[in-house]
């Protein structure tokens, strides 16, 4: 475990510098690095940035497909002003173990719900990022007393009817010819073309993480995403939702997003003009905002 007193706006030297956080850091944040068993010899590698206030609200960020918790990490800066902010890499992702697929979004959202219990958590907001989405989902499906708020962004409940094949044929593309293979589809799906050309930073530490994938976890969680189809539980869902999409998103496209919003009956629908696919890093601020605004109306509830 390691700890750190940090309010810098940096991850691992990359900076964040294009856009200005919703509010005042707090004096003194203190970063838990931990790696967290969650059984069957597995492991998640997580990073709590514990607000000072210990009264402060929960969150929750997951990440998407092939990346790692460094997704979130503009977004995180930004609510750490007001909140205590988990970050964590799934499993077969970034520094967590690479365990041997197949895999499942509710396992997914199982090895969340043991987080919780480790850390003593007994609620948060929940958010997810494109996969990260999907798993956030089935966590309130699986588990909906452990959320409070629900933000999903770039993200669908399911694929569509030829979603096994897809999802297959980009497996088999990695388990065949490398991960290396699919740099410039996976380049040109995150970002927007201005995006790429003025972030060369943040761009290079998503390909990095992208190659350094194991292929085999890899190629498990594109079939995850293959078989997935959330949609029996939206109507479900009666925690507060936030989903946010990238207006030029073509791989969870504002329709994916506005069929999100049709089945949870408590939900608001922003499409993020000049965004992508991981709005996380191409447009933080939104996304911070439409978290914290989800908790202060809740708080703003409780408090009548």
């Amino acid at each position: 475990m390691s700890r750190s007193h940090d309010n810098c706006r940096h991850w691992r030297g990359i900076p964040f510098v294009a856009e200005q956080p919703i509010g005042e850091f707090p004096a003194e944040v203190t970063t838990i690095e931990e790696r967290q068993p969650i059984g069957d010899g597995v492991w998640l590698s997580t990073t709590v940035r514990v607000h000072p206030n210990p009264a402060a609200p929960k969150v929750v960020l997951i990440h998407s497909l092939a990346l790692d918790r460094f997704v979130w990490e503009a977004v995180a800066q930004r609510l750490s002003a007001e909140c205590t902010v988990l970050t964590y890499d799934c499993r077969g992702h970034g520094d967590s173990s690479k365990s041997t697929g197949p895999y499942s979004v509710e396992q997914f959202a199982d090895d969340l719900a043991t987080l919780f219990a480790a850390l003593g958590w007994e609620q948060a907001a929940v958010a997810g990022c494109s996969m990260g989405g999907g798993v956030a989902l089935a966590f309130a499906g699986r588990h909906p007393r452990l959320m409070r708020a629900l933000t999903l962004v770039d993200t669908t409940a399911w694929y569509g009817p030829d979603a096994p094949a897809r999802w297959e044929e980009r497996a088999l593309k990695a388990e065949r010819e490398g991960i290396a293979s699919l740099v410039e589809f996976q380049r040109k799906r995150w970002f927007t073309e201005g995006f790429l050309d003025t972030h060369e930073a943040v761009v290079a530490r998503c390909v990095r993480t992208f190659l350094a994938n194991d292929i085999g976890a890899y190629a498990a969680t594109c079939r995850m995403l293959g078989a997935m189809d959330l949609r029996p539980l939206l109507g479900t869902i009666r925690v507060p939702t936030a989903i946010l999409v990238g207006e030029e998103d073509y791989a969870t496209p504002p329709a994916m997003a506005g069929a999100l919003h049709v089945g949870i009956a408590n939900s608001t629908l922003t499409v993020v003009p000049k965004g992508r696919h991981l709005l996380p890093l191409e447009h933080p601020d939104p996304v911070a905002q439409a978290i914290t605004s989800l908790l202060r109306a809740l708080d703003n509830e409780r408090s009548h």
